[in-house]
């Protein structure tokens, strides 16, 4: 017959970071950013690259990889 360990050995540590979920508010601000920076590039296409922000031209793209980044670096954080 097998012998079970105790308890104790099958007690993983954790910190305590780790182991809480995400907050309600996480997902649809990950999901959010990364539609908002979609529609920030299409926007820009589609304006004939002058829109969302008309003085700062090609940047537009660089702004909107951007908040589409942070969402998906916050996918990286999800539980």
């Amino acid at each position: 017959m097998a012998r079970r360990g105790n308890d104790e050995d099958s007690l993983i540590e954790r910190a305590e970071g780790e182991a809480a979920p995400n907050p309600v508010w996480f997902k649809p601000i990950m999901i959010g950013l990364m539609l908002v920076g979609l529609v920030w590039i299409l926007v820009f296409y589609l304006s004939g690259m002058q829109f969302p922000i008309p003085g700062i031209a090609g940047w537009n793209l660089v702004v909107g990889f951007g908040i589409a980044f942070i969402g998906f670096l916050m996918t990286t954080r999800w539980r």
